[in-house]
C-alpha cells in the first residue's frame, strides 16, 4: 500500500496506555498502541504492545523515586516508542490517551517527528510539509490515577556518571577517559575524607550484544545497568507485508531511557558519546535538511536537556562528552586503546535481520559506507595489519568501494545515511591516509589522489587544523571539559 492509501485507511495512531510491575528484581514495562482502521472499512485494526525490562532494580529504588515520578518516566518511554510504530502507517493524527501533554510538550514531540523522521520521509517520498500532515492531541489533563501526571521530579542525586556503551569506538573513548579522570577525583576525595564512596562511573547497556559484553569484560566491568527492549513482532510482520518502514530517531529513545534509569539508579550525569560531526545533515528535502543523526546532534541535545529539566528530572545532567570533537579526532584517541581492537563493532549491517527474515552477521561487512569511513578514519593512526585483522581485509584495495568513497568525500550524490563524519573530515581522513602510505598505492587511495585530492588544495592545512579543533558549543561540565582538553593535547 502507498502512503496516501495507508493514511486514509489508518487515520489515527493512539497511545492507549502503559503498565509496569516490579517482579523478581526487574521492572517490567509494556505499552499499548492502537491503529484503528477507518470506519469506512478496510483492513483490520492494528495493535502494538512493545515491552522493556529494566534489570536488577530494587523496591527501595522504586520507593525512593516515588510512584508519580515513575509513572511519568514510563509514560514518556511510551511516547519515545511511538515513532517506531507510527511509521508503519504514517497516520495523520496521534492521540495520546495514556497521559497529559501541555501545548509546549505537544510542540516538542511534533518537532521530533518532523526533524527526527526526515530520512524516513525522504526514502518513502512522503510530503511531510503539507498542512496538517501530523497533529498530536492529548485526551485530558487528568492522568490514569485521577491526578495530573507528575512534572520533573526534583531531588538531590549523587555526582555519579552513567555511560551508555554501544559497540563502537566512541563510547570506549568516553568510558576510558572518564574512568581515569573520575578515579583520580575519587582517590583525592577519599584521601581528604578518609572514607570510601560509591562507584563514580557506571556503564549502561541496551539489549547487550556480544561486542558490548566483550568490551565490558575488557574494561573490567561486571555489573552494568542492563535494559532489554522487545520490538513487537507485529511491526516486523507489517514490514514484510510492505507497510511503511524506515529510520527513526533511536537516540531520542535512548535519551528518555537513560534519564529514567539515571534517576532510578541514582546517577546525576549521563555522558553520551555523540560528536560534533553528527551536526551535519545529509540532503535537502522539501526545503528541510535531512540529518540521519538528528537525535545525536547538538540541536536535539539542547532541546532534550530543556525538556528533561522541565518535564522529567530537574537535577539530571544529560550531555555528550565528545561533542567538542570530530570523529577523526576520536579515532586518533581510540588508537591508544588497542585492547579493544578485536571486539569493537559499529557496522549497522552486522545487526540487521531484515524484518526477522535472517540472522545478523555480527561482523564488519566491509561493503558499507560506515565500514569504509571507520577504516579510513583509523588508517592514519593504526597499523595496516591491525586494521586488516579488524575488518578482515584492506578496504582500500576494494575498487567496488570507490562510489562510497566519492559519496563520503562529497563527489557523488550526498553524504550516506550512516553515522559517519562530515564531508570535510572524510576528505581529511583519506588525505591523511594517503600521506601515510608508500607506493604502490592501494586502489582507493590512488583514485583519491588522481581524481579528488587535487580539487582540494587546502587539505594539508585543513587536516592539521581538524585534528586540533575544539567546538565550544557543548554542555560538558567545566571539570570534564578540562579533562577532555588535556587528553586531546
Amino acid at each position: 500500500m502507498g502512503v496516501g492509501e495507508l493514511r486514509k485507511k489508518y487515520p489515527l495512531f493512539i497511545y492507549r496506555g502503559y503498565s509496569y510491575v516490579l517482579k523478581e528484581g526487574n521492572l517490567y514495562i509494556s505499552f499499548d498502541f492502537e491503529v484503528p482502521a477507518s470506519p469506512a472499512g478496510g483492513p483490520p485494526d492494528i495493535s502494538f504492545h512493545p515491552k522493556i525490562v529494566i534489570k536488577n532494580i530494587s523496591q527501595r529504588d522504586i520507593k525512593r523515586v516515588g510512584d508519580e515520578a515513575l509513572q511519568n518516566f514510563v509514560f514518556h518511554l511510551g511516547l519515545a516508542e511511538m515513532p517506531s510504530y507510527w511509521k508503519a502507517t504514517a497516520s495523520p493524527k496521534i492521540i495520546v490517551e495514556a497521559g497529559y501533554l501541555d501545548k509546549t510538550q505537544i510542540n516538542w514531540w511534533h518537532d521530533l517527528f518532523m526533524r527526527g523522521m526526515g530520512q524516513y520521509f525522504y526514502e518513502n517520498k512522503i510530503k511531510f510539509t503539507n498542512k496538517n500532515f501530523l497533529t498530536i492531541t492529548t485526551a485530558s489533563r487528568v492522568g490514569r490515577a485521577g491526578t495530573v501526571l507528575a512534572q520533573a521530579c526534583a531531588r538531590t542525586v549523587p555526582a555519579q556518571t552513567l555511560v551508555p556503551v554501544g559497540g563502537g569506538k566512541d563510547a570506549i573513548v568516553t568510558y576510558e577517559i572518564l574512568k581515569k579522570a573520575l578515579r583520580q577525583v575519587f582517590d583525592s576525595e577519599a584521601q581528604t575524607r578518609g572514607a570510601q564512596g560509591k562507584q563514580k562511573i557506571q556503564p549502561f547497556v541496551l539489549n547487550p550484544k556480544k561486542e558490548q559484553l566483550a568490551i565490558l569484560r575488557i574494561a573490567g566491568e561486571t555489573n552494568p545497568i542492563v535494559v532489554d527492549r522487545e520490538i513487537d513482532s507485529t511491526l516486523l510482520e507489517l514490514n514484510r507485508k510492505g507497510y511503511l518502514n524506515g529510520h527513526t530517531p533511536f537516540s531520542a529513545y535512548l535519551a528518555f531511557l537513560t534519564v529514567s534509569c539515571a534517576t532510578l539508579f541514582d546517577y546525576q550525569y549521563i555522558a553520551l558519546s555523540n560528536e560534533r560531526s553528527s551536526n551535519e545533515g545529509n540532503v535537502n528535502y522539501l526545503g528541510s535538511i535531512v540529518n540521519h543523526q538528528y537525535s545525536k546532534s547538538w540541536e536535539f541535545e539542547k532541546k532534550f536537556r530543556a525538556y528533561s529539566k522541565k518535564y522529567l528530572a530537574k537535577d539530571i545532567e544529560y550531555f555528550s562528552f565528545l561533542r567538542p570533537l570530530y570523529e577523526l579526532q576520536i579515532a586518533k584517541l581510540f588508537s591508544q586503546y588497542p585492547k579493544y581492537f578485536a571486539t569493537f563493532l559499529s557496522c549497522n549491517e552486522a545487526h540487521k535481520t531484515h524484518s526477522g527474515t535472517r540472522k545478523p552477521a555480527e561482523k564488519w561487512c566491509g561493503k558499507c559506507s560506515k565500514c569504509l569511513f571507520v577504516f579510513a578514519s583509523l588508517y592514519p593512526f593504526v597499523g595496516t595489519e591491525q586494521l586488516v585483522n579488524i575488518f578482515g581485509s584492506n578496504l582500500f584495495e576494494d575498487a567496488n568501494l570507490i562510489p562510497l568513497m566519492e559519496e563520503l568525500a562529497g563527489e557523488r550524490k550526498f553524504k550516506p545515511f550512516e553515522c559517519v563524519g562530515t564531508t570535510k573530515e572524510s576528505l581529511a581522513a583519506f588525505y591523511l591516509s594517503l600521506q601515510k602510505t608508500y607506493p604502490p598505492l592501494p586502489t582507493l587511495l590512488k583514485h583519491f589522489r588522481q581524481h579528488i585530492a587535487k580539487k582540494h588544495l587546502h587539505l594539508p592545512q585543513e587536516s592539521r587544523q581538524m585534528l586540533k579543533s575544539w567546538n565550544t558549543v557543548h554542555a560538558l561540565p567545566l571539570r570534564l571539559e578540562k579533562e577532555l582538553k588535556s587528553v586531546l593535547g
